[in-house]
Parts: C-alpha cells; sequence; structure tokens
C-alpha cells in the first residue's frame, strides 16, 4: 500500500482537533493517507504502532509519528516547506502563536465543548460517555452540564465579540490579509466553525449572524475555500494500522535525532527510558521508550511497533505534556 509523501493522519471526522490538521492538509494540497479511527477506544490501529497516547489526531510522517496539533502543525510546515501557509512576519507570527493558545488553551475550546448539544447522539450513548470520562478524568453528568452552558455561552459570546471588533473589524477576509486561507485563519477558526456546524449549540438569542455578522461571514468563507479546495484533490487513500506499519518498514526517518538539552529542568540523558504523556485530557494513556531528544519545545523518544519490532520515533510538544524517568516517576 503506497503512502502519498509517507504521511497518514489518524482521525476522525467529528473531532474539532483533528479537522485542523485534515483542513492545514487540504488547503496545503498535501496528497496524503488516512487510517479512520472511531471516535472512542479502543483503537486497534494504534495499537498495531505501539502507542498508548489516545488523542486524536494523530500524524505518521515515514518512521516520525507526530503527537498533538500544536506539535503537527510547526512540523507540517517545516518538513514540506514548498507550499507554506504559516506567517512571514514577526508580527504575523505572534499573532499566529496566540491565536493558536487563545483557541486550543486559553478556554475557547473548553467552553465550546460545554455548548455540545445534550440532546446530541453521542451524548446519550453510554460507551461514548463512559470513554470521555476516562478522557476527561470526571465524570459526565448531563445534568451539571446543563447548568453549565450559560456560563460558556457568556464565554463564547465575548470570543465572538474579540473576533467581530478585532482581527475582522475592517471587513478583510483572511486574519493576515492573505488572498487564501493561511495558518493563522486554521487556528482562529476551527472552534467557532465547529459550534456553527452544530445545530442548536449555540443559542440565536445571544450568538448569530445579526450580532456578529462579520464572524459569520468569515465562517461560511473559510467552509467554501475548505470546498473549493477539496473538490480540486484526489481523495485521501484510506489504510489500516496494519498497513500503516507496512510502509514503514520502507519508509525513512524525516528527522534525525536530536540532542538532549544538557540543561533542562528534569535533568534526563540521552538514552534515558522515559515516559511521556499529556497533562489534561488522556493523561492516564502514556508512552515508555529511549530518550533520543530533548529541546524546550520538544521531546522524542524511540520505541518498537508492535508487529515486526520495528523502531519509530513518537514525538510530543512540551507544552501540555510531562517527561520523567520510566522508573519511579509519576505524574
Amino acid at each position: 500500500m503506497s503512502i502519498p509523501n509517507d504521511i497518514c493522519l489518524f482521525w476522525y471526522t467529528t473531532s474539532p482537533y483533528a479537522r485542523k490538521i485534515s483542513w492545514y492538509l487540504t488547503l496545503r494540497g498535501l496528497a496524503h493517507a488516512q487510517c479512520m479511527q472511531p471516535n472512542v477506544l479502543p483503537r486497534p490501529d494504534m495499537e498495531q504502532l505501539n502507542i498508548a497516547y489516545r488523542r486524536i489526531p494523530l500524524l505518521a510522517v515515514g518512521k516520525d509519528v507526530y503527537l498533538d496539533t500544536r506539535l503537527i502543525l510547526p512540523k507540517l510546515e517545516a518538513l514540506f516547506p514548498d507550499g507554506a501557509i504559516g506567517p512571514k512576519s514577526v508580527e504575523e507570527q505572534a499573532i499566529q502563536r496566540l491565536l493558536e493558545k487563545w483557541t486550543s488553551d486559553a478556554g475557547v475550546f473548553t467552553r465550546s465543548a460545554q455548548l455540545i448539544p445534550l440532546a446530541a447522539p453521542a451524548m446519550k450513548d453510554p460507551n461514548f460517555r463512559k470513554d470521555r470520562e476516562d478522557f476527561t478524568g470526571r465524570p459526565w453528568d448531563l445534568n451539571v452540564m446543563a447548568r453549565a452552558r450559560p456560563e460558556a455561552t457568556v464565554h463564547i459570546r465575548d470570543a465572538f465579540e474579540i473576533l467581530e471588533t478585532t482581527l475582522l473589524a475592517d471587513g478583510r477576509e483572511w486574519i493576515f490579509n492573505t488572498e487564501k486561507p493561511s495558518l493563522g485563519d486554521i487556528d482562529a477558526v476551527w472552534p467557532f466553525h465547529w459550534l456553527v456546524g452544530m445545530p442548536t449549540a449555540l443559542d440565536p438569542n445571544y450568538i448569530s449572524p445579526t450580532q456578529f455578522p462579520k464572524t459569520f461571514a468569515y465562517i461560511d468563507r473559510f467552509g467554501k475555500a475548505l470546498k473549493a479546495a477539496r473538490e480540486s484533490l484526489p481523495k485521501p487513500v484510506s489504510v489500516t494500522g496494519a498497513q500503516v506499519v507496512e510502509h514503514m518498514a520502507n519508509a525513512r526517518f524525516y528527522e534525525p535525532a536530536g540532542n538532549v538539552d544538557a540543561n533542562d529542568p528534569t535533568g534526563l540523558k540521552s538514552g534515558d527510558e522515559v515516559t511521556i504523556g499529556p497533562l489534561d485530557s488522556g493523561a492516564k494513556h502514556r508512552d515508555t521508550g529511549r530518550l533520543v531528544t530533548l529541546t524546550p519545545n520538544e521531546v522524542v523518544l524511540a520505541k518498537q511497533t508492535r508487529a515486526g519490532g520495528m523502531e519509530l520515533h513518537v514525538h510530543a510538544p512540551r507544552w501540555g505534556f510531562r517527561v520523567f524517568r520510566a522508573t519511579g516517576g509519576k505524574i
């Protein structure tokens, strides 16, 4: 099975984080394969790679596996620079980084998730709710979630107001006045696009095109640009986890083993057996392997696939993740 550009995206279509990566690959016109996943555990395809990390998306490029959109997007920009859509100036880079943190880490998505309609089929599925309790580490009580909706609406209304009165206030089409959507637009629009696409998630008494015409027009414009880009490309090849492992056997590492920062606060050294895991959602699902790279922004460990014992490198960001010696360490 051939995997275009050695890129395979592990995702499911309702994951808002995974959509960011799918959108990026589409807007870039980067041919790739996809390994579609269920929205709950188990995920046998990822188990083929011997990956314990449970969050979606996950991206394989050759024998390198990347976790978390905060790392995946800049890696794709660096690994495939011809046609990159990231910001060019220092000021735009700063805005893009701030948008990334605002939508992902500073509460916009958390509050967006509190507006998932309680009547949605997934919310009535006991398997889904049990899975999300494991994922978040807290009970999914629909009565508690119902009580949280007014406050979540207040926060999301404020987020719409920020876009409406600042970045979109002058009527521009795209965040950085580009001809087409850029990485800045992906980082800005994704939770808003997700909410608008869920019927009844937003109460029109407070958040609608009437109150926020520029922001709703921007969301619609992004969707149309994405649709046009998608229609101009062949559909991604669909593969299984076993086929990805088979492909990896003849693929290469896209990044050489790097340095381990001698001044890192953890005191870890190259070759140490380490464990990595996210600090927030999915924190119980951790990966262990041999440390090959440790920088202020990234940790990379080597581990073997379940089938064939082939070495691959697992990359994670430092932000939002913890790395510690595999013996005696605790999260």
